[in-house]
């Protein structure tokens, strides 16, 4: 039996086709072949078939469908091809039998590095030969869409790869056809160009190849504004010394180049004792086709028991069998804010680790998940997932792909996941006393043997408990003179804290960590104490310098022997984090120092963060109005940040800690804090399409505003929340919370503010179709900008008059203000605002029969797009421009311009991409 999915979807059975019933039934097989083996859960399948347009009766037609399906299937010959399972319904043919994963698994095997060329060859044509079309043809709806792009990138990747065999062998029949006809395709892929052009040299055809360079550099500077990449030209540089021919063609990457993350944590020096349970690991690893018997494992076990170490120990030594790489995240289950960390943030950085930057993130949660597994479906991965606090927060994480390893670790047995999704469960217990006391010899060393019954009597002293056995360990080496039995006597005399002297393994882990943490220096010992009171898990040396009031080098030393003593761990460069249960013990003991001075320490941290965050975010906006905002205490010493990237690499390594800050000071009653770092946070988040995070934050900093009558914190989180309400398209409160902002500006004299606040409104209104409404309000903000002498905002204003104004058939009065804008915007340098002026500009000058000033003026944004990454409006203006050569009667440019736009927006799952493929009909 055969499923096909890549072309019209069908079923063949000896030879004949095999009736499977009308287009949504023929919709609920796809979506049950595309995971061949796994069971789709209902709901899952409820999506991918109806999307959010679900009928009344959809859960019994589902059911229909299943049984006809099942039912048609039998009959020719295939008993049981649907079951139903606890995670779902599963279909249960061979895998090979669906011809997209029959062509996944041809690929993979053809790329494995001990592959010789020639045989890769006949591999690759046998994959590529399974396609009879586009994927899951006539399949209407966003789930079909993503898959479609997702196979459709595969296919250029596996093509690239078989030409790039051909060539190697020196064989180059057939190869310069098929990438002919791929580069018609895929006009503006370098990486189709690159190939097609180191064909036509291995054949002799090197003045083809030099004109088929010169028509894509043609392309990529009239569509989209930029040169050739470096691969594209060294090649070309290459083909003009003569250096490519047939006797040295060139290998690209195979497969096409791609993010492989590599985010597991450091493996764990000297990692000893678990052999039972790394066998047990070691029984899940991938077959030799790749495929997983057990695709979720859990290790279970509580607090200090070691299940990290365990999990990323074994993944490091597992990483081998998963050649895509290792997506890790400490979910933060059981943190020091009770909070864990959220399905869609962590989905959001693990694609980003995945290679999509911010502005190519779709906006909402459904469709980041859905482009995570998409990404994942083709891969050999492990995702580590450490520190979940219960299976809800593990399933949205869930790849789906048969080909990824999911690795959890939890406190809790996670029974639901195991029952539901076929999860393996493996729970720790205490090391036995061999392990734990080979655990202590392997750190210790030498000294062990000297005295190897004071080292069973520490680690019984320890309760064999993973996380105080290393403490002790840790500070048994940096206490060379005394003997083992000396520790012996100090360790068995240090008194556990009494709130948690309960005779179990926390105690031991108490008196462990008291009787290291007595041996600390002062220095260390207080910068431990404040460090835990901190929210979010990390934090950076600069912040330790100010939360201490300390110079950098004292800093530095006392970071250092605090790691040295497993007290903290390095996170990355510079940034530190530590063990939930060391963090339950230092606040603990911080409960000594008084309460002004642990008060004091967290103000300055706080001055530290928020004022590091305001010169991040005026580096990546300086034309940014700023607000009032008290000096920073002294000690303090805000982050030093020349130039774009850094600001967001800034941003992106404190995002977290940031969210975590604004909402402790809104629970805590610093309101001020919550809603000034809330502002500072937004240009980055904005700039990322992070809008979900900013109504979060902005939320928590509204809060904090309203509660202490601030009217400046309450004016500047309602125009925030707002905007991202916006962009999210929740339109329903948006015009009365800009109203709102508005008059709250007002109250306090800010005009600028209050300009802001209609130029809002006027977009809102938009969106909305109120044309008058738009009027007023850009009237309005332009007016309150002229008073206030704001010249960068009487550019934008005037941007966003022209826009309107050609909307509404305004011509020349639209490109009289998009005039007056440039002129003022480019006396800024604010390329942003110039782009969108010049792209206002074309829309009025095409509106108004200038098509050729129009083409221009698209051109000139389309370049400054680029130059900064911004590629929902890249698209946004390739369409319009396609628009004007089709008005010019230039139908093969305007196609060109729409597929562009095209390939843009499917890789932002945007909705727009519907209306670009109807104008391509």
């Amino acid at each position: 039996m055969e499923i096909r999915v890549l072309g019209p979807i069908e079923v063949w059975a000896s030879g004949r086709p095999v009736d499977v019933g009308a287009a949504r039934q023929r919709a609920v097989l796809a979506a049950l072949a595309v995971d061949v083996g796994r069971p789709v859960r209902p709901e899952s399948l409820l999506d991918r078939v109806w999307g959010e347009r679900l009928p009344q009766r959809a859960q019994h037609s589902l059911h229909v469908y299943i049984s006809r399906i099942r039912q048609a299937l039998e009959k020719s010959g295939a008993s049981g091809a649907v079951v139903r399972r606890s995670g779902g319904y599963l279909l249960n043919v061979p895998t090979e039998a669906v011809d997209c994963r029959h062509f996944r698994s041809l690929v993979r095997r053809a790329s494995q590095r001990d592959v010789d060329p020639a045989e890769r060859i006949p591999l690759l044509n046998q994959a590529l030969a399974l396609w009879h079309g586009e994927p899951l043809a006539g399949l209407p709806g966003d789930w079909a869409a993503r898959e479609r792009q997702a196979w459709q990138r595969q296919r250029i990747d596996a093509t690239l790869h078989w030409a790039a065999a051909k060539l190697l062998v020196g064989d180059v029949t057939d190869v310069i056809e098929s990438l002919s006809c791929l580069a018609e395709e895929q006009p503006l892929d370098e990486r189709v160009a690159a190939q097609l052009i180191r064909a036509l040299a291995a054949s002799g055809r090197r003045a083809q190849a030099l004109s088929h360079f010169t028509a894509v550099r043609r392309k990529l500077a009239e569509e989209l504004g930029t040169d050739p990449g470096a691969e594209l030209g060294q090649l070309h540089r290459a083909l003009l010394r003569g250096e490519v021919d047939a006797a040295e063609p060139v290998t690209p990457p195979v497969p096409a180049a791609r993010p492989v993350p590599a985010e597991l944590p450091m493996d764990i020096r000297a990692f000893t004792g678990r052999q039972a349970e790394l066998a047990v690991l070691d029984e899940v690893l991938p077959a030799e086709d790749g495929r997983l018997t057990v695709p979720i494992q859990v290790v279970t076990g509580a607090a200090g028991i070691g299940k990290t170490a365990l999990a990323v120990h074994w993944a490091h030594r597992a990483a081998p069998h998963f050649p895509d790489g290792a997506l890790y995240v400490d979910l933060e289950g059981f943190g020091p804010d009770g909070v864990p960390r959220a399905a869609d943030h962590v989905v959001r950085d693990f694609l980003v680790a995945l290679g999509v930057d911010g502005r190519s993130m779709p906006a909402d949660h459904p469709a980041q998940a859905a482009l995570y597994r998409g990404l994942l479906a083709d891969r050999r991965m492990l995702v580590l997932l450490d520190n979940a606090r219960d299976a809800g927060h593990v399933r949205p994480l869930l790849p789906g792909a048969e080909s990824c390893l999911v690795l959890v670790t939890s406190r809790n047995p996670l029974t639901s996941l195991v029952a539901a999704e076929g999860a393996q469960p493996l729970p720790l217990g205490l090391l036995s006393a061999v392990e734990a006391g080979n655990l202590l010899r392997g750190r210790i060393g030498r000294r062990a043997a000297a005295e190897p019954g004071a080292v069973d009597q520490l680690a019984d002293l320890c309760g064999r408990l993973p996380l105080a056995l290393t403490v002790v360990a840790a500070r048994v080496l940096t206490l060379p003179r005394l003997t083992l039995g000396a520790l012996v006597a100090e360790l068995r005399g240090a008194k556990p804290l009494d709130a948690l002297d309960g005779g179990d393994e926390v105690s031991n882990v108490r008196s462990a960590l008291s009787w290291s943490y007595s041996l600390l220096s002062a220095g260390s010992r207080r910068l431990l104490r404040q460090a835990a009171a901190l929210p979010g898990t990390e934090f950076s040396v600069l912040a330790a310098v100010s939360l201490t009031a300390s110079d950098e080098r004292s800093v530095r030393r006392w970071l250092a022997e605090l790691t040295d003593t497993q007290l903290l761990f390095t996170s990355a460069l510079d940034r530190f984090s530590m063990h939930d249960l060391v963090r339950t013990f230092a606040v603990e003991v911080a409960a000594v120092d008084p309460e002004p001075e642990r008060t004091e320490a967290l103000l300055r941290w706080l001055d530290h963060q928020l004022h590091s965050a305001y010169a991040a975010a005026t580096v990546l906006h300086p034309h940014w109005d700023s607000i009032d905002m008290a000096h920073h205490r002294a000690g303090v010493v805000p982050a030093f940040l020349a130039c774009y990237d850094d600001a967001m690499a800034w941003f992106a390594a404190e995002r977290q800690v940031l969210t975590a800050a604004v909402r402790r000071c809104a629970d805590l009653g610093l309101n001020t804090y919550a809603w000034q770092l809330a502002w500072a946070m937004t240009i980055y988040l904005d700039r990322q399409g992070y809008w979900h995070d900013q109504v979060s934050v902005q939320a928590d900093g509204l809060r904090a505003a309203i509660r202490s009558d601030d009217t400046v914190g309450q004016a500047h989180t309602h125009r925030t929340l707002a905007r991202a309400h916006t962009r999210l398209g929740w339109l329903a409160d948006v015009e009365e919370r800009l109203l709102l902002s508005a008059d709250l500006f007002g109250t306090f004299g800010d005009l600028p503010g209050q300009a802001h606040a209609h130029l809002d409104l006027a977009e809102a209104a938009d969106r909305q179709g109120r044309a008058a409404d738009v009027e007023d309000h850009t009237q309005r903000a332009l007016t309150l900008y002229r008073e206030a002498g704001h010249r960068y905002g009487q550019a934008m204003s005037l941007n966003a008059m022209g826009w309107y104004r050609a909307q509404r058939g305004e011509h020349e009065a639209a490109i009289e203000a998009c005039r007056e804008a440039l002129t003022l915007l480019q006396q800024f340098g604010d390329r942003h605002g110039e782009a969108a002026t010049w792209d206002s500009l074309g829309y009025a000058q095409h509106r108004h029969g200038d098509v050729d000033a129009a083409i221009v003026s698209y051109r000139h944004a389309i370049s400054l797009y680029r130059q900064f990454g911004d590629r929902y409006y890249e698209a946004d203006t390739l369409r319009h421009l396609a628009e004007a050569f089709a008005a010019a009667d230039d139908r093969l440019s305007a196609r060109q311009h729409w597929r562009a736009a095209l390939r843009i927006l499917e890789d932002l799952d945007h909705p727009d991409a519907d209306q670009v493929r109807a104008q391509l009909t």
